[in-house]
């Protein structure tokens, strides 16, 4: 008392002196609302806000002698005003954002200004809630930016307890409070020029999720009600990132119900500004709001709050009535009530969502707002409360909570058939610029293509394959891209095991906004199914042009039957001179070659008997060298190496040639810029116990070597696997080695095969020692034979092979009777003529020989049947029928004919 005013109010003189001196100057009172007045409490300078009056006391003569002053403060309610304001705007900003990363640098930006601190940053921790990872700072630019993750052990053990435990952090001086004040955590904080800290720590379904911080580079003396802020925007920001990442139709409504809220929240707030309108607000509202005294009597509530209690309990309060009367027939919800209403009674502010109501009637959740209501003097009258249905939108947070449970059921299955399924699946992503990354490849996919997903995540393609390989991986992906449809196409690889074949299907995923963000893909490997397509292709077209080499060679055979025989009978009977004799043997060998030539196509064919003689193996390579030479070409340097007086091998020489010209081929397509083929032939001893695949005894070794690329292990223990081939798909039916090693097995021999890559390969074809003596051919000599005698009745369709046929039986002393089908043989037979031997075709149109045959067999028992025919093969002969194969000479019909008399059939 007695001070001078500048003394007392020395933090507050420079505002209230010129209003006081306004008054001692006119006389007038002075009132004023929401003034702020900076005062010094606690040793720090803080804003405090008053309402306040001065009156002047006039003295007995009238003039001013004092001033009267009061006023209560009303700090707290400005400072909550001023944040709720903060937080609906907060709300606004944040409710039309859809990327969480937007929406967190709007609330580090916002609560930075309105705080004023130099550093705000949010962000998420792991499992281990040790390592907090922001991804964007806000800063003043007095700082600098502290993205990235950070390890929270680093502040110290209480910090990181506090943190854990979900307690808000707040330091005014690190250096100051205990629980920042060691060197360690000290140190931490200097890292980061930080002197003061509120950090909200989210603590989610038992443990830290996130956390909100805000940094000072100055001691600050932050009060309860700022970290009450900065976990309120903490919880905010989590709930905003959440909804961002749900369904656009939910974020609709809300943004709805919370434009709703904005428009009722500000007509509180104008009621709460201006007094005067405060009656007519709070009746006409949609928010609900009452008022409560010490004894939980209504001192003002508002219709739309009396019409929820009619709603839900079905009775309707009245100004001075108690709410614990209305709810005591139920009092549970009483209980609750009352819990609430009591704690905003002690002075406490708190926001509350709870269910209330009667189910029979109805039930609502509501938002709610709890206040302490004070008279102007500071004194407590009550508490108040403004709230709003939220039913809509709990229902929706439970439809959200339901649709992630489900979505975290959908990604185990996903993730259980990701894992486990046999085909080869991946994730590609889409990037902004039109590149391609791998995010991620299934076991599948790991085991087939070699790439473990640890070394190629995040990579781009071109990264990865080579760029002939990755130019059309992308090529496929580009266009599903550009066409936005499901993509399944095969393709091809040459891989370290060889040409892969994958059937890839590729579907598009698009995001909220319909843009292909990723490429899902599965693949499956085909090679064994191309090969083995390939194969049956190779074998299909081996098989027809076996047949039809067939049925060329069975008619090139009636061509050379009348041809033959005709040369035979000319030769025989010593038609003309010398040179004329000359000619007719030229052509009788050409004949034989030819004969020859259509046996080589029939063995082709599969349509030859294996026949196996006594083989000249020197005669036949030294006889096919020519052959062989023209066959690989100049590049390929042939060198022949026959043993002297090498003895007969058993085997069918057709075949063997055959096998020979197989082999000089593989050595040729081993050695594609040139080199050496090496064929020798030599007779070799196997002794007994000596192992191995051959029994003990002599053999004939012949063998073919080159100095080609050579097979690896792999390779040769699979070569003479049926269809399996070195060539590529499409150079090569993978036969040729398995029709030699058939050879071998059944000529009583063996196919060994020795190779080196880079070296080349050696094939041995082991064929056993014939004890017989080769056949030479010589000049034809006569046969000779007893002269036949009766009537031969000769069946043919061919004119010219029944006119050299019949010109030979003739020869032979037959009368000889000719029928062109079996039909008009049969009935000559039938007719009664009587004949000594039945000559026939074997296929004819209409009924064949073997029919014929057996026709006759039935009208004549006794009569000799020889079937002669231009196929080689004996399907549809009777086994007992005696078969003789065009073409034929005379004395090779002297002798089956003599084997008929004899009793044999051959």
């Amino acid at each position: 008392m007695g001070r001078p005013g500048a003394e007392v109010w020395t933090d507050i003189w420079d505002v209230i002196r010129p209003q006081l001196a306004r008054v001692l100057e006119t006389g007038e009172g002075f009132s004023t609302y929401d003034q702020m007045l900076p005062m010094v409490r606690g040793g720090a300078r803080r804003e405090t806000y008053w309402n306040y009056s001065f009156t002047p006391i006039h003295g007995e003569d009238g003039s001013i002698a004092g001033v009267f002053n009061q006023g209560h403060e009303i700090t707290d309610r400005v400072l909550g005003e001023r944040r709720h304001r903060f937080l609906l705007d907060l709300s606004d900003r944040l409710r039309s954002l859809a990327d969480p990363r937007t929406v967190i640098e709007t609330a580090q930006e916002a609560l930075g200004r309105h705080l004023g601190a130099n550093r705000v940053g949010y962000g998420e921790v792991e499992e281990t809630a040790r390592y907090f990872t922001t991804d964007r700072n806000w800063t003043d630019g007095s700082v600098p930016s502290r993205e990235g993750t950070h390890d929270l052990a680093g502040f110290g053990p209480d910090v990181l307890a506090a943190l854990h435990a979900g307690i808000p952090l707040l330091v005014s001086n690190v250096a100051c409070d205990p629980r920042t004040s060691a060197p360690e955590s000290l140190a931490a904080f200097d890292a980061i020029d930080t002197r003061a800290v509120i950090t909200a720590s989210l603590v989610k379904e038992g443990r830290m999720r996130a956390a909100l911080y805000v940094h000072a580079r100055e001691p600050r003396p932050w009060l309860e009600h700022d970290a009450e802020l900065v976990t309120e925007v903490a919880e905010r920001t989590w709930a905003a990132v959440e909804r961002a990442r749900s369904e656009a139709a939910l974020r609709e409504r809300e943004s709805r119900l919370r434009q709703l809220n904005d428009t009722l929240e500000h007509r509180i707030e104008a009621a709460l500004a201006e007094r005067n309108l405060l009656a007519t607000i709070v009746e006409t509202t949609d928010a609900l709001v009452q008022v409560i005294d010490h004894e939980y009597r209504w001192l003002a509530i508002n219709k739309a709050c009396s019409d929820g209690y009619q709603r839900i309990y079905g009775k309707r309060p009245e100004i001075g009535g108690s709410l614990l009367e209305l709810l005591s027939d139920r009092p549970e919800q009483q209980a609750a009530a009352k819990a609430l209403w009591s704690r905003a009674l002690a002075g406490e502010a708190f926001t509350q969502v709870s269910e209330f109501g009667d189910r029979e009637l109805d039930s609502r959740f509501y938002e709610m707002r709890f206040e302490v209501l004070r008279a102007p003097d500071g004194s407590q009258i009550g508490a108040f409360l403004t709230g709003r249905d939220v039913t809509e939108r709990v229902a929706e947070q439970r439809r959200l909570a339901e649709a992630q449970a489900a979505r975290r059921q959908a990604d185990a299955l996903y993730r259980a058939y990701f894992e486990n399924a046999p085909e080869a699946l991946f994730v590609v992503g889409v990037e902004p610029d039109g590149g391609f990354v791998v995010e991620e490849v299934n076991p599948a996919h790991e085991a087939s293509v070699g790439f473990k997903i640890e070394d190629i995540r995040g990579k781009r393609i071109e990264d990865i394959l080579l760029p002939s390989v990755a130019e059309r991986v992308l090529e496929a992906y580009r266009y599903v891209v550009e066409t936005g449809t499901i993509y399944q196409y095969r393709e091809i690889f040459d891989l370290a095991g060889g040409p892969q074949h994958w059937d890839t299907s590729l579907v598009p995923v698009r995001d909220a906004d319909g843009r292909i963000v990723r490429l899902m893909g599965s693949s499956r490997n085909v090679t064994r199914q191309v090969t083995a397509e390939e194969a049956l292709r190779q074998s299909q077209k081996m098989e027809s042009m076996g047949q039809l080499t067939g049925g060329v060679a069975h008619d090139f055979n009636n061509l050379l039957t009348p041809i033959v025989g005709a040369l035979d009978m000319l030769q025989s009977r010593g038609i003309g001179g010398e040179r004329e004799q000359r000619l007719i043997a030229a052509a009788a060998q050409s004949a034989e070659r030819a004969k020859t030539l259509v046996q080589r196509l029939l063995a082709f064919a599969r349509r030859q008997p294996l026949q196996m003689t006594a083989v000249d193996v020197g005669k036949v390579v030294r006889g096919m060298t020519d052959l062989v030479a023209s066959t690989t070409g100049p590049q390929v340097r042939v060198v022949v190496e026959v043993a002297e007086d090498l003895p007969p091998a058993k085997a069918d020489p057709n075949q063997l040639e055959m096998a020979l010209l197989n082999l000089a081929v593989n050595a040729r397509d081993a050695m594609p810029s040139g080199g050496m083929l090496r064929i020798t032939a030599s007779a070799e001893t196997i002794q007994a116990g000596a192992g191995g695949m051959l029994q003990a005894g002599r053999y004939i070794c012949l063998s073919v070597a080159d100095t080609g690329v050579g097979m690896d292990e792999v390779t040769l223990a699979r070569a003479v696997e049926p269809f399996f081939s070195t060539k590529g798909i499409g150079k090569g039916a993978g036969l040729g080695l398995s029709m030699v090693h058939g050879l071998a097995s059944q000529l009583g021999g063996t196919l060994s095969i020795k190779s080196k890559v880079g070296l080349g390969t050696n094939v041995e074809l082991w064929l056993p020692k014939s004890a017989d003596v080769p056949e030479a051919m010589g000049p034809t000599r006569e046969v000779p034979h007893a002269r036949a005698r009766g009537t031969a009745l000769l069946v043919d369709d061919e004119e010219f092979v029944r006119l050299s046929t019949a010109d030979m039986l003739a020869d032979l002393g037959y009368d000889v009777l000719e029928a062109a089908t079996a039909e008009e043989g049969l009935a000559l037979v039938q007719n009664g003529v009587e004949i000594a031997v039945l000559v026939t075709d074997h296929l004819m149109p209409g009924m064949t020989g073997s029919d014929l045959a057996r026709a006759v067999q039935t009208l004549r028992p006794g009569v000799p049947i020889l079937v002669i025919s231009g196929y080689a093969e004996s399907e549809g002969i009777e086994p007992d029928l005696p078969r003789l194969t065009k073409p034929f000479r005379k004395d090779e019909l002297v002798v089956s004919l003599e084997s008929l008399r004899n009793g044999n059939s051959s």
